[in-house]
């Protein structure tokens, strides 16, 4: 019952925000850029070792990254490239945040934490370019379980509960994981449309 006072009152919240920037003819794709800066202020707090605050952040930047789509939406100016722009920029969200994390362990001259970044680094880019190929060549590809929002909560959770280490340990595995799944996810689905063919 009081989650979902909590609920309601956010979604009553967000409402009037979202109105509001629509009235005032903001650009959703400038409440984009606006969240990929934060986003830079979230690296450099982590760069620095500040978890906690960067967490906080990233929270912020998500904020943005919520709104975009919903001032897109209700202002009926949801385009291609606006989906197009919002999908890159996510891309260099990850990348900016991910490297203030890698500067703070080269820093603290953990290199084994460095590579253990660079690891969710390659799982982070590769999730989403391995949906965006495969679904070049079939329908979709939404298997797996580490996707981006997935990535940023669990990045917050481990800024605000200090647990960086655990968390990126996390990452680099299952990140890697839903590659791999949707590796082999692509290649049954075009074994089985190639015997499709083949027995027609």
């Amino acid at each position: 019952m009081f989650s979902d006072v909590i609920g309601r009152g956010g979604k009553f919240v967000l409402d009037r925000i979202v109105r509001l920037l629509a009235s005032l003819k903001i650009n959703p794709n400038l409440l984009t850029f606006i969240g990929v800066l934060i986003s830079f202020w979230a690296a450099w707090e982590f760069g620095y070792g500040n978890f906690r605050r960067g967490a906080l952040v990233i929270i912020l930047a998500g904020m943005f990254d919520m709104l975009d789509g919903e001032v897109a939406r209700v202002s009926r100016s949801v385009t291609p490239f606006g989906a197009f722009y919002d999908s890159v920029i996510d891309r260099y969200s990850d990348t900016i945040i991910l490297q203030g994390l890698m500067v703070y362990y080269a820093r603290q001259q953990l290199l084994g934490y460095v590579v253990l970044v660079g690891i969710v680094f390659m799982g982070a880019v590769l999730t989403s370019y391995a949906r965006a190929r495969a679904e070049s060549m079939i329908p979709t590809c939404k298997v797996g379980f580490m996707e981006r929002p997935e990535r940023i909560v669990l990045l917050v959770i481990g800024g605000l509960a200090g647990r960086m280490e655990a968390v990126l340990w996390v990452l680099a595995v299952l990140g890697n994981w839903t590659v791999i799944n949707r590796i082999y996810y692509t290649w049954k689905e075009l074994h089985q449309e190639k015997g499709v063919l083949r027995a027609s």
